[in-house]
């Protein structure tokens, strides 16, 4: 669907109407800041895709007025646990964060994606598509940004929200610092028999890569694992002689209800803003898995710029933002690079280590209170 014509002028042009777009552009119409929100897809994804909303997030979806419908449709989990096969080495929760919200909701990000363009359409807003930004081009007084179709629509600020590949961020000139993972990661949302059961978020370590198990609603389990080479489309016997290998006799897969595949890299933008051209989610930064902080940290992004427009402090934004994103790779390559140990001394080291610090309520609360992400506020 489409809203309408473009216009041919507005504040704010945002590129991309992922969750870290659409939550930009709730946080500009509840400033009442007038703002054009645009996507190249004809309609949004309906895939599972991330399916972790944490703690801060939930804050900032709670000033947003999309929390309550989105706890609705998720599920709650509030405990951690890391695993090496059967045996158990962490028991983390979640319970007890000073939080409104002391826990993890599992939900898919095509149900975070509805709940914000509700809002957003509860305010006024919609989403221009398809209308695909082939140039962006800048100069003292704002942006030109010109569409596929030939049509182009002025602004004083335009900002990418448009993923790892930004046309936005190409436009500015802004580098994309960083690597790539030499493996691969299948993501799978399946229905199965798992024994740890539907009330714990699974890390489970492993010397051929990790294997992230969290349920999801519907009776369906989120499945991600690091692989030499993952398939385009993992099938019900993929997953299951994958986790047959990696978490012997835990999991009896019935069926895939999703599955798909992707390299992950490590990177952030050099700078968040070259002039009126700005950056927020993944065109701004893209990082491991591991942890689910991908799209959390994209919508609190889109919030603290929403702000920061609106109260005409922008240059606050990349040097309180773009922080974060390093310590969120950083964070989350740990996590990776930890799980994924091959050495035998090394995972003995690590197995025998972990079980024993991670009895020390310091750590505990440390380690919880990063992944909920609410060291970030």
């Amino acid at each position: 669907m489409t809203a309408g014509a473009l216009p041919a002028t507005t504040h704010v042009a945002i590129v991309g109407a992922g969750p870290t777009g659409l939550a930009l552009a709730v946080t500009l119409a509840q400033a009442g800041i007038d703002f054009v929100l645009l996507d190249r897809q004809a309609e949004g994804a309906n895939t599972s895709r991330a399916a972790v909303v944490h703690a801060r997030t939930l804050e900032v979806l709670d000033t947003l007025g999309a929390s309550s419908e989105l706890l609705r449709r998720g599920l709650l989990v509030d405990r951690f646990t890391v695993r090496d096969g059967r045996r158990e080495l962490a028991r983390l929760s979640f319970a007890g964060l000073p939080t409104p919200h002391p826990y993890t909701l599992m939900v898919p990000q095509s149900e975070t994606e509805d709940v914000l363009l509700a809002r957003l359409r509860e305010l006024g807003g919609d989403v221009h598509r398809p209308c695909e930004v082939t140039a962006a081009e800048q100069d003292a007084d704002g942006v030109t940004l010109t569409t596929a179709g030939g049509e182009t629509l002025r602004a004083r600020y335009a900002v990418g929200a448009d993923g790892m590949h930004s046309a936005v961020r190409q436009a500015a000139g802004i580098d994309f610092t960083g690597g790539a993972y030499g493996q691969s990661f299948v993501l799978a949302d399946v229905t199965m028999d798992w024994r740890p059961g539907r009330d714990e978020v699974s890390l489970n370590f492993h010397a051929d890569g990790l294997v992230v198990v969290a349920p999801l609603p519907h009776g369906h389990h989120r499945v991600v694992a690091i692989v030499d080479e993952a398939p385009a489309d993992p099938d019900t016997a993929y997953v299951q002689a994958l986790l047959d290998a990696r978490s012997p006799g835990q999991a009896r897969v019935t069926a895939v209800v999703w599955g798909s595949r992707f390299r992950v890299h490590h990177r952030v933008a050099d700078a968040y803003r070259a002039g009126r051209l700005l950056l927020a989610g993944d065109a701004a930064h893209v990082h491991s898995p591991a942890g689910g902080q991908g799209m959390n940290t994209g919508i609190q992004d889109a919030y603290a710029l929403g702000r920061a427009l609106a109260e005409d402090r922008l240059d606050d934004y990349e040097a309180v933002r773009r922080p974060v994103a390093r310590r969120v790779v950083a964070f989350t390559d740990r996590m990776t690079r930890m799980a994924t140990l091959r050495r035998a001394p090394a995972r003995a080291l690590r197995n025998a280590v972990l079980p024993v610090v991670s009895r020390v309520p310091a750590f505990r609360r440390s380690l919880t209170t990063e992944l909920a992400e609410l060291n970030y506020r």
